[in-house]
């Protein structure tokens, strides 16, 4: 499968989740669950800032769809997210047994551009989703989000450029 028209319109809303997540304070990352028929049955933005770090959305997804779904409609439904899932969140999805994810920006990506900016590694390494969970079909990235991500990251990652003396 490739990454369809319909796949980047989930994919715009993640973003705004995104932007919401870093304008509100948190980590910039927003996701949904999308059920075969499209409906949107789920959405959710990181909410890490209260201490909690495994208040991912995905991982809220994933906690959502095991509550209401059953496990054929869990399998046929699509997890869109803004960054690729972290090891956490690929493990709680394989477990939950959704379907495929699509992301916009990768794992690899965030690790790079943390690495440029000079600012420290995630505390888990950046993995990716089918190296967790091999049995996911994951799809990303999305070329059309890099610019619009990479921003968001550096807005919440990059250190502080220190002030001139």
């Amino acid at each position: 499968m490739t990454i369809s028209a319909p796949d980047v319109e989930y994919l715009r809303r993640c973003v705004e989740l995104a932007g919401e997540a870093l304008d509100a304070g948190d980590q910039p990352f927003g996701s949904l669950l999308v059920a075969a028929t499209g409906e949107v049955l789920f959405e959710d933005r990181n909410r890490v800032a209260g201490g909690d770090h495994t208040r991912h959305p995905e991982f809220e997804i994933c906690r959502w769809a095991a509550a209401h779904l059953d496990p054929a409609d869990r399998a046929a439904a699509t997890v869109y997210t803004s960054g690729e899932h972290c090891p956490m969140c690929s493990a709680a999805h394989g477990w939950v047994g959704l379907g495929r994810i699509v992301f916009a920006t990768s794992s690899g990506q965030l690790a790079g551009w943390l690495r440029e900016w000079g600012a420290p590694a995630a505390p888990v390494a950046a993995l990716p989703i089918t190296q967790v969970a091999p049995g996911v079909v994951a799809e990303g990235p999305a070329p059309e989000f890099e610019t619009r991500m990479r921003a968001l990251y550096q807005r919440c990652f990059a250190p502080e450029e220190p002030a001139a003396p």
